[in-house]
């Protein structure tokens, strides 16, 4: 598991985090906010096993017996809670894993720490559950719940935690931790640290997946050619778009650094900045055509296009007005 010195970013809330353990002001519960990747479940961790630190100093020593039995995930008093049904955390599984052991005292700890991650999964009830504890918790319990939307939970359970929003990291700390922490060659760095836009966890995962060249390749090759497709091309294109379906965020990510790229070199006329170095002659090519306008209505265009596949919009219907209005433009 390491310690906070080996977080990327976040440098704020673990100051916060250490501040409380060190001066005795830890909450009841907190909230740590941010998107998938971010690395909430690391902070959770890491604050977990400084509470519970034998030394009991302002991170995890890693050596102690509590600490060691953490990083095994096998310490009885840090209970992640599970959910059966995959997209629901229910009113059952918050009574029985927290309500009907809430009062059980920490076996062998100062404190009993209860971790919710995708805490925005919790019904209505299950978050009504969870408040009748958070009204009157006993001294020695701490929640924290993870989650990547703090306003699906109820307002009487954002007003009883501490709120902990997890930023966006500097470019510069996510190519750097690439390239020296994961050995990546420096082209490939720029690229994942273009497409994570902040976020570590995404950017690792880009860095080691097949997959993700695939889905840029499909959409470098679609972007090329767009604005020669007739109509019937452009609808075997959202076909074969449809095989990507779940990372369609990805898909729209690549088209929108495409055209920052287009939007950049036509302001500056500088490679340098330019993500997709190995296709400048087309960008250069797109940056002539395009005007400024058009290159808005495209990135207005993506916008829409996440908000309506959010919304469960037809994913076909969907990707092909999207196509149509970056022919168009």
């Amino acid at each position: 598991m390491g310690s906070f010195k080996d977080v990327v970013g976040h440098k704020d809330i673990i100051k916060y985090i250490q501040s409380a353990v060190e001066h005795g002001q830890v909450g009841h519960a907190y909230i740590m906010n941010g998107e998938r990747g971010a690395g909430k479940k690391m902070l959770a961790s890491l604050f977990a096993m400084t509470l519970l630190c034998e030394k009991g100093g302002s991170e995890p020593c890693n050596t102690c017996h509590s600490c060691r039995q953490a990083e095994s995930g096998n310490h009885p008093d840090i209970l992640w809670v599970t959910h059966e049904k995959p997209g629901t955390i229910s009113v059952d599984d918050i009574r029985t894993q927290v309500g009907d052991t809430v009062m059980i005292k920490p076996y062998q700890g100062p404190y009993k720490v209860y971790i919710i991650d995708h805490a925005e999964l919790m019904t209505q009830q299950a978050q009504n559950a969870l408040l009748k504890t958070l009204e009157e918790p006993p001294e020695y319990v701490v929640f924290l719940l993870l989650t990547e939307n703090a306003e699906a939970l109820l307002p009487t359970i954002n007003s009883r935690c501490v709120m902990l929003k997890l930023r966006n990291i500097r470019n510069t700390l996510i190519r750097k931790y690439l390239m020296e922490v994961l050995q990546v060659p420096d082209y490939k760095a720029d690229m994942c640290t273009a497409f994570a836009q902040g976020n570590l966890g995404r950017a690792i995962m880009l860095a080691n997946s097949e997959h993700f060249n695939e889905i840029r390749e499909e959409a470098v090759q679609l972007l090329k050619y767009i604005h020669e497709m007739e109509i019937s091309e452009i609808a075997q294109a959202v076909s074969r778009i449809t095989t990507y379906k779940l990372e369609i965020t990805d898909y729209l990510d690549i088209i929108m650094i495409w055209y920052r790229d287009v939007l950049l070199y036509k302001a500056t006329k500088e490679v340098d900045k330019v993500i997709f170095k190995e296709q400048i002659s087309y960008i250069k090519e797109q940056a002539k055509k395009s005007s400024y306008e058009g290159i808005e209505t495209i990135l207005k265009a993506l916008d829409t296009a996440k908000a309506r596949l959010r919304a469960n919009v037809n994913f076909d219907l969907v990707m092909e007005l999207l196509c149509l209005t970056i022919k168009e433009n």
